[in-house]
């Protein structure tokens, strides 16, 4: 009868679970990129964006695609997304959720195998599926990194207790495999030979020669005494090749990090500040487990702040929990594998080797809470033993917090929409945030609100006195604002707190060439490029700063170099076109602004230009007048037919296919709309046209005068 009731049991909980999981997180699929670490994993990514390549594949093994960080599985996982999708966020950000719901499913499913517990092993499924500290992981695009290698490492547990139970090679290379996959999507995964080792001890029960049981109450003793040395020698042989992958892995990223410069510098924070913020971390991830409020993307690093005092308490904390967890190991062995579960998988992530600016992150919950949901889930229970009503009691407590975790985490769920957002809500809730700051001005610039984010940027600044990207972002505020003059001492802060920033002296080129200040322009472009050589904007504007100063031959070879790094630039191959035609080289400059066309191939400005070329080149084998009118009129309709310019080409067509008679209708129509614009230079220009067409002589010379921009008022 009692054996009937487990698989409706088991049915209920797996909906329960996939139910409470999807009305969480379901809200995710309107959800859009959020401009940290988005940008360099995903959308600004073009080994990710680019899809599932031969040549994006061997990157994700080969050269880490971005933050030096090694996670070839992750990107080989991003760049499906993109394969299959496109740039479409909603999408990546479900497959997030898939993931997350399928390890709920995974754990609930190990737990119960290892166990033979059911209901401790569904809370402790729920509570991982709705804790409002693991809203991060699930609903930031970046972090497909938590959900996948969490998904390998509960593999890895399911293979391991299957070998523990039937021991067989094929299990335990399975399981090898697995953990090797899971150290691919992320290298946290470095302490899981420790978590096996826990296992043995509880629930597999592996130094008993009896199996013990699971409730956490001392196991019946065995018929004899196994030798347990030999037991510990045996497990600890068995779990070699498991340290071993673990080592290659964190030497990889070492090597990877190092290499990227995502590691900082051991001599940036003192060492007795990271020790403080190891054990100030360990009690901040234990206070929001119960009180889950003020969650941020981001925490600043404050160790500093603490006193002596504080700190003390809180590693006091931490070893009287070891200490106490030890007491109890022989009548409650799994609150020792729960909080040493806890402990031992948030030690790659304590920053006593400092990989970011945070302090802590709620990401990194994600694998350790399970150790302290193993604690509540089979501690509770055993508390309340001897009352009477304990399950009706724990039913309804359990059901009260699991309601209250999803709400808020639904919640927490709704502040990941966007970076405005985000951010945000992280200013609300922490102090002197000068990351949430930066992106928050950074959103702001992604919608042109400049002078909204020059305030965000100067907020960032405030808190971080030396922070030479919010100087820099600064920098380029001040430009789309004409603030010349600021944004070149926003970018000189800049290179002054990171001299090698190549961006930096880019935007510095861009306010010397607003003043006309051409020589320091061209120092501060090739400085850019002497530091960054594959810095395809930087030789673009280099190519602009010598066009301006009319060195044709100049701007040729540097927009050729922007090409060569950029293939699909399609600036560089509009304006080299240009170039090429002041040199008058028309079919060479046709060339690339066909390309540029082809790039871009709704932009009626570009049409506009290659119209132009194909009416009035010299050479009778490169004209082609009837191309140049379709492409003349496409532009024209684009904008309704009222842009002066644009008819003015249209007119300039007709007359080389010598249909006099429409272009000097269309010169006319031009007229019309160049004196209520009051564009006397575009105006003279079209007279002159006309006055070929009403010779009946199409408008075709040697030294042919382009049209002016027609984007341009």
């Amino acid at each position: 009868m009692f054996e009937s009731l487990k698989k409706p049991a088991m049915i209920f909980i797996c909906f329960a679970l996939t139910a409470s999981t999807l009305l969480v997180f379901w809200q995710v699929r309107t959800f859009d990129f959020v401009n940290y670490d988005d940008d360099e994993y995903v959308y600004n990514n073009q080994h990710v964006s680019g899809g599932l390549t031969p040549e994006n594949i061997l990157s994700a093994f080969t050269t880490a695609p971005s933050g030096g960080n090694w996670l070839p599985l992750t990107w080989l996982s991003l760049m499906l997304d993109c394969h299959l999708f496109g740039l479409h966020p909603g999408r990546m950000h479900l497959v997030n959720v898939v993931f997350h719901l399928v390890n709920t499913l995974l754990l609930f499913a190990v737990l119960k195998k290892m166990t033979g517990s059911l209901w401790p092993s569904a809370f402790v499924a729920a509570a991982f599926a709705l804790h409002p500290m693991h809203v991060e992981s699930v609903a930031w695009i970046t972090e497909r990194k938590d959900v996948l290698s969490t998904f390998f490492l509960l593999l890895t547990l399911a293979a391991y207790a299957g070998y523990v139970k039937r021991p067989s090679i094929f299990k335990y290379i399975a399981s090898l495999i697995l953990f090797a996959l899971g150290l691919m999507s992320k290298p946290m995964l470095v302490t899981l030979p420790i978590v096996l080792l826990l296992l043995d001890y509880w629930p597999l029960n592996r130094l008993d020669s009896l199996p013990a049981k699971t409730s956490g109450r001392q196991p019946r003793k065995p018929a004899f005494s196994p030798d347990r040395r030999a037991i510990w020698y045996r497990m600890l042989i068995e779990k070699i090749p498991f340290f071993i992958l673990a080592a290659v892995s964190s030497g990889i990223t070492f090597i990877f990090q190092k290499a990227g410069g995502g590691m900082m510098d051991v001599t940036v924070r003192p060492l007795e500040s990271r020790v403080a913020n190891v054990f100030l971390s360990y009690s901040r991830y234990l206070g929001k487990l119960f009180w889950p409020q003020n969650l941020a993307v981001f925490y600043p690093f404050d160790a500093y702040r603490f006193s002596f005092r504080q700190i003390a308490l809180c590693a006091l904390l931490v070893f009287g929990i070891s200490v106490l967890v030890i007491c109890l190991r022989r009548t409650q062995r799994y609150l020792l594998v729960g909080w040493f579960w806890f402990v031992g998988t948030l030690i790659p992530v304590t920053g006593i080797i400092q990989s970011g600016a945070q302090a802590y992150a709620d990401r990194y919950t994600y694998i350790p809470y399970i150790g302290l949901f193993i604690m509540a889930a089979w501690g509770l229970p055993e508390l309340c033993s001897k009352w009477p009503y304990r399950k009706a009691a724990l039913g309804i407590t359990a059901a009260l917090v699991l309601t209250a975790l999803g709400l808020a985490a639904y919640r927490q769920t709704g502040y990941w929409n966007n970076s405005i957002v985000l951010f945000s809500h992280t200013n609300e809730v922490t102090k002197n945030n000068f990351i949430a700051n930066n992106n928050l001005g950074a959103a702001y610039s992604h919608l042109c609100r400049w002078q909204e984010a020059v305030e965000a940027f100067k907020q960032a600044i405030q808190f971080k006195s030396d922070f030479a990207e919010a100087y820099y972002n600064l920098g380029v505020a001040y430009s789309n604002l004409g603030r010349w003059q600021e944004a070149m001492e926003a970018c000189r802060q800049a290179i002054q707190f990171r001299a090698e920033y190549a961006e930096a002296h880019n935007n510095l080129g861009n306010a010397y060439a607003n003043f006309g200040r051409w020589q320091e322009t061209i120092e501060a472009y090739s400085h850019a490029i002497q530091i960054k050589p594959d810095f395809a904007e930087a030789y673009y504007n280099l190519g602009n700063t010598y066009v301006n100063l009319g060195r044709y031959q100049e701007a040729i070879e540097a927009y050729r170099q922007a090409i060569r790094l950029k293939p699909d630039y399609a600036k560089a191959h509009y304006d080299l076109a240009n170039a090429l035609l002041s040199e008058g080289n028309f079919s060479e400059a046709i060339s690339y602004i066909k390309r540029s066309l082809e790039i871009q191939p709704d932009d009626f400005g570009i049409k506009n230009n290659l119209a132009w070329m194909l009416a009035v080149c010299p050479d009778p084998a490169v004209r082609n007048p009837s191309e140049a009118i379709r492409l003349a009129q496409e532009a024209c309709t684009a904008t309704n037919s009222m842009n002066p310019s644009l008819l003015d080409t249209l007119g300039v067509a007709y007359a080389s296919a010598g249909r006099f008679a429409e272009a000097i209708e269309t010169a006319r129509t031009a007229l019309t709309l160049v004196d209520a614009a009051e564009r006397s230079t575009l105006k003279d220009d079209i007279l002159y046209h006309l006055a070929f067409y009403t010779q009946g002589k199409p408008y075709i010379e040697s030294a042919q005068k382009r049209p002016g921009d027609p984007n341009k008022p």
